[in-house]
């Protein structure tokens, strides 16, 4: 399966995450709290796959950016409260995000997600 880079700034969240994605076969090959050290652990790791909550300390959509700078091809699913963070959504998915899933998770649509996304490259 995928090796998946996660990065929310809620150690909760994280949890979350990585539990239903390893439970669907994924790796998980970091955790991130900002968007600073999500940045450094990319370039390091090489994931497949980046969740990517946008609305933490040092934005989420920098990050995106940063991310979509050293690797065009990067894919990048942001994890967001959606109706409570439309514009940095929008510019999120401007910004090269490859897909998006709303908070509070559903597993069910959070494995859909990564698995269309990764199916697109």
């Amino acid at each position: 399966m995928a090796r998946i880079l996660i990065c929310d700034d809620a150690v909760f969240m994280r949890a979350v995450l990585s539990e239903a994605l390893r439970n669907a076969g994924h790796e998980i090959v970091g955790e991130a709290e900002d968007a600073d050290t999500v940045v450094e652990l990319y370039k390091k790791v090489k994931p497949d796959l980046v969740t990517m909550d946008i609305l933490m300390k040092n934005s989420g959509v920098d990050a995106i950016k940063k991310i979509i700078d050293f690797d065009p091809k990067a894919r990048i699913i942001v994890v967001s409260v959606l109706t409570a963070q439309e514009a940095e959504v929008v510019e999120a998915i401007r910004s090269g995000a490859s897909g998006i899933v709303g908070k509070p998770i559903n597993r069910s649509v959070l494995l859909s997600e990564v698995t269309r996304v990764l199916k697109s490259a």
